[in-house]
């Protein structure tokens, strides 16, 4: 009897370990979508979301009437003579004193035409990144890339009723479509004339294989080849002038996988008139936030 009573009392402290742990679920899901405050939470938010790693464009909308009604008055006060709307916009947001208006637009990431996410940086200050990709002149070739965690649905009242999954976001980085593709090494057999349309072409197509939200492991790997890879350029490029064309990319989980997360991005080159294929493969970690080149391009062989 004496070590049953023992026993009595620690019931209910086990009821308040599962409390605890509710609660601890929750902020780690509510650390997904606020400015990050202290790198403790980190294994935890790893835990409870997942991360992003998307292609496409951002764009700013009033939450509310009032913020809307708050711009106006600050455009009121500025100077925007000879301007366009987005100019005036772009301006307006630039201004250190008008910084504030920043925090209460909804940023909202477009993917291929959707709407697939709202953004919020982990650090305030990253608003910066959010305010430069609004261009003055935009242009239906600018691009954006988004690194972050994706958190849970917006509630109603976030934007507009618009309801997204939000990514608290540490990068965002712009360019334009153009400027990638001069970015791109040109063949020594090829004229500029020649690659131009080539590299153009073939942008375009790994941009649709691209087509994705970016949320998966293996959509995470592709998008960072895509923007920060040109050897695959490089190599398409090069299997076009053999008279071979980009018939597939394909991505498997590495073999090599064991307390990293690695995959085997595939890419299948087939000639055009006789049944001849060449595959050439890129291993990426994608463990983390940040996804890294293991293995450079080389031949790959069906096992």
């Amino acid at each position: 009897m004496e070590h049953e009573m023992k026993e009595q009392p620690e019931r209910p402290e086990r009821s308040d370990d599962a409390a605890v742990s509710t609660a601890s679920r929750r902020e780690t899901l509510e650390a997904a979508v606020a400015p990050e405050k202290s790198c403790s939470t980190c294994a935890r938010e790893a835990t409870a979301v997942s991360f992003v790693y998307a292609i496409g464009r951002v764009e700013a909308r009033f939450a509310n009437l009032g913020a809307e009604k708050e711009f106006a008055q600050a455009t009121g006060r500025a100077d925007t003579a000879g301007k366009t709307d987005q100019q005036t916009f772009h301006a307006v947001l630039s201004k250190r004193e008008n910084r504030y208006l920043a925090r209460q637009i909804c940023w909202v990431f477009i993917i291929q035409g959707l709407e697939t996410y709202l953004l919020r940086p982990r650090d305030p200050a990253d608003t910066e990144l959010l305010v430069e990709a609004i261009r003055p002149a935009p242009s239906p070739d600018d691009i954006d890339v988004l690194i972050g965690l994706r958190g849970p649905i917006a509630p109603p009242e976030m934007c507009n009723g618009l309801m997204v999954p939000v990514v608290a976001f540490d990068q965002i980085y712009s360019f334009a479509r153009e400027t990638f593709i001069r970015s791109i090494p040109k063949p020594d057999k090829m004229t500029a004339e020649e690659f131009a349309p080539t590299a153009s072409e073939l942008f375009d197509r790994i941009m649709q294989m691209a087509d994705n939200a970016g949320a998966t492991d293996e959509h995470r790997a592709l998008n960072y080849l895509a923007v920060r890879y040109p050897t695959i350029y490089e190599r398409t490029i090069d299997c076009f002038g053999r008279n071979h064309w980009l018939t597939a990319v394909d991505v498997r989980r590495s073999r090599l996988s064991g307390t990293r997360n690695v995959v085997d991005v595939i890419f299948v080159y087939s000639h055009r008139q006789i049944e001849v294929t060449e595959k050439y493969f890129v291993r990426v970690d994608v463990t983390e936030e940040f996804p890294f080149l293991v293995t450079k391009m080389s031949p790959y062989y069906d096992r």
